[in-house]
């Protein structure tokens, strides 16, 4: 067994050896991302097929126009080619947008789609690139204003195919690509917008102190600490107030009456006054401003439109009314000079800063604070806005049925397990219908169910992803739009640290069960006189691997997330459940087939040695609040340890619940008059001597004679014996 054991390990390192994926954390040049000329350093003629020339970047957002010549030689313009971090900044599952260059003709219809770098380590191995450009060939020769949606629904929206395995990635490209191709055709003009009725401010005139004015909403504040941007510090590392001056009320009460009017004068139709002021440890105006330039760390939007600021769009601010106005290191007013701002609806101001990651890297990054005038000041109060439904609550909504039914099996499960006590008193070693039949449909369940059709199979590459969003930047959103696997691990988090890590482990895991299944299988086809544990002394020095393996790649997703997706693939789900092992190379087949093979006359090797998912919540499970119960004389009787299919009860009888699959056959016994031990003796003992056999209390013995004689005492007499 051991050999198969070693064998197994040495396929596993011939399957840790893909090839590089082509644009994974592809290094783009300066250039590309931030240079004028765009196609210079793009193949911009692969997403827009005819054009003959194209311009630099013009716009806010930026795009690039191309050029062809008619049939009279006339050159015109033909389409429009943009890169999708010009224009939205949308994470996909790695925390990391992926950057896609995008070809659109002038009647907004999308001619080509190209990814150039992406950071989805999903996608380095078991799925490869070419799924996520199969993905994308599906947005050519639809319209950029489609409302395109991963699935096939019945509202009215286009469907498109997800990237099987990687839900999260495409929902994330699908919104990249879908808000990119609209937010350049509005501004080219191709798609319109039902036009808003402009502001219309009433006639109240009030005087508010600052704290009025933040308690109604007319003044917000934008809050960063030092953490959120990964550098050091006790103060924030931006405080920010900010506010909207048009509103009569408010720039009355901020300014004064004669400074709000002189602002009011000099400023034209469709030109809107923002107030900001600030303390902390950098500066809203930004280190390297010049005249003539742009202001990078402050812009405002407004649905898929950004606004920023030159330094004729900023006038000095010397002084606020409020007594109470918080201390502040600096000021300004901002204006936006825009017929296409409209300050009755919500708009967002946005900070955008350097963040620092673990490794001391830079990346973008910006923090909004969402602003809304308040009603009272606003004819009519607020107009309705219909906002869009988030992806990942669409997703919630189309599989609700299938989310009841997982969701009811995960509660099924620990309510039965909640009654264990009860399920173990009615069995005994030798029959235990309420524990062996629900087990066994939980099985099949979640073979079935949960793994080969949900593809709700937890993996240490999650925990991976979890622990990297932490350190960096954590989004709800993107664990939310895969729904079993969030509710799974809410189950699994509340389930280790009640009971450890056995429920889930030993009852619901997919890969764990169909090993299990495995094993009865062989046991059925006459392999049972071949089943066996390995010795007990070799079994406590294999299951080190496992914390082994989760603590070498928890350590190497810190250097490196593409290295250790490669070397996560010891773990078996991903072929088996995602992927399919019909979609894999060899050494994929035999190392599943290995470990198959294995669980035929072994219970659960991978999940004994080799799972680093297991090792992860076994260190939790260390200080769950429930263990199993164990007697004074299972220090010295081992009749649970050689039945411990898990090997998880040693010489002295201590149950080592980081192991424990919670099988409950040692409570089987613990109960058990014809099995354990004690009680055996116990029992053969009083029918010898013609005594009664009481019932066997939660402590694992009969309950004492004596004790039978004073209830039966208590019964006849009515009064309670001292």
């Amino acid at each position: 067994m051991t050999h198969l054991l070693r064998a197994c390990l040495l396929l596993l390192a011939v399957t840790l050896m893909p090839a590089r994926a082509a644009v994974y954390d592809a290094e783009l040049p300066p250039g590309l991302m931030h240079g004028p000329d765009l196609c210079a350093f793009a193949a911009c003629g692969d997403v827009l097929p005819g054009a003959t020339r194209f311009s630099e970047r013009v716009g806010n957002p930026q795009y690039v126009k191309a050029y062809a010549k008619d049939a009279k030689g006339a050159e015109q313009v033909v389409g429009y080619v943009f890169l999708s971090t010009d224009v939205v900044d949308i994470p996909a599952y790695s925390g990391k947008p992926v950057v896609t260059l995008i070809g659109m003709d002038t009647k907004g219809i999308i001619t080509g789609v190209r990814v150039l770098k992406h950071s989805e380590p999903i996608l380095l191995a078991g799925i490869p690139e070419s799924a996520l450009l199969d993905f994308i060939r599906q947005y050519v020769g639809r319209r950029g204003d489609a409302k395109l949606e991963i699935g096939h629904g019945g509202d009215g929206t286009e469907g498109l195919d997800a990237i099987s395995g990687a839900t999260v990635t495409a929902i994330a490209e699908n919104q990249v690509i879908s808000r990119s191709a609209y937010e350049i055709g509005r501004q080219v003009g191709i798609f319109t917008q039902a036009a808003r009725p402009p502001a219309r401010f009433t006639a109240l005139d009030e005087r508010l102190n600052w704290a009025q004015l933040v308690d109604s909403g007319a003044v917000t504040r934008l809050l960063v600490q030092p953490g959120d941007v990964g550098v050091a510090g006790n103060g924030p590392y931006m405080d920010l107030y900010f506010g909207y001056l048009n509103v009569p009320s408010v720039g009355k009460s901020l300014l004064g009456e004669g400074a709000w009017r002189r602002l009011m004068d000099d400023l034209k139709p469709d030109e809107h006054a923002i107030f900001v002021i600030a303390s902390g440890q950098t500066s809203f105006k930004g280190s390297g401003f010049v005249r003539g330039g742009i202001y990078d760390r402050i812009q405002v939007r407004q649905d898929a439109q950004t606004f920023t600021f030159r330094d004729t769009d900023y006038l000095n601010l010397y002084r606020l009314q409020p007594a109470d106005v918080p201390a502040y290191t600096e000021s300004g007013i901002f204006i936006v000079r825009s017929a296409n701002f409209n300050p009755a609806w919500p708009w967002t101001l946005q900070f955008l800063a350097n963040k620092r990651d673990a490794n001391g890297v830079k990346s973008f990054a910006h923090f909004d604070q969402p602003y809304w005038v308040p009603a009272r000041y606003l004819e009519g109060g607020h107009p309705k806005v219909v906002e869009a439904r988030p992806a990942w609550q669409k997703i919630w909504l189309e599989r609700l049925p299938q989310i009841a039914l997982f969701g009811a099996i995960l509660l099924a499960t620990a309510a039965l397990y909640s009654q264990r006590d009860r399920l173990v008193r009615a069995s005994n070693r030798k029959h235990k219908p309420w524990i062996s039949r629900p087990r066994l449909v939980l099985w099949l369940a979640s073979v079935g169910f949960l793994g080969f059709y949900l593809k709700a199979q937890p993996s240490v590459t999650q925990v991976m992803t979890w622990l990297h969003s932490l350190l960096h930047q954590w989004k709800w959103e993107l664990f939310l739009s895969d729904p079993f696997i969030f509710l799974f691990w809410w189950f699994i988090i509340i389930t280790v640290l009640i009971w450890g890590r056995g429920l889930f482990c030993g009852w619901l895991c997919p890969f764990g069960s169909l090993q299990q299944l495995m094993l009865k299988l062989g046991a059925a086809i006459g392999l049972k006189r071949f089943q066996k544990l390995l010795p007990k002394r070799l079994h406590d020095k294999l299951r080190w691997v496992k914390y082994a393996i989760f603590f070498a790649l928890i350590g190497v997703s810190l250097f490196s997330m593409e290295q250790a997706e490669h070397l996560a693939e010891i773990e078996p789900f991903k072929t088996t459940f995602l992927v399919g092992v019909w979609n894999r190379t060899w050494p994929f087949w035999l190392f599943i087939g290995g470990i198959l093979g294995l669980s035929l006359i072994s219970e659960r090797p991978y999940c004994k040695y080799l799972c680093p998912l297991g090792a992860g919540l076994a260190l939790p499970g260390k200080f769950r609040l429930f263990g199993l119960k164990r007697k004074a004389e299972c220090t010295s009787c081992h009749a649970c340890q050689k039945g411990c299919g898990s090997h998880a009860i040693d010489d002295q009888g201590n149950i080592d619940q980081m192991e424990c699959m919670l099988c409950l056959d040692c409570m089987v016994m613990y109960y058990d008059d014809h099995a354990c031990p004690p009680l055996v003796k116990e029992r053969k003992g009083r029918e010898a001597k013609g005594q009664a056999l009481t019932r066997i209390g939660a402590d694992g013995y009969f309950v004492p004679l004596d004790r039978l004689r004073d209830s039966l005492r208590e019964r006849a007499t009515g009064k309670e014996v001292p």
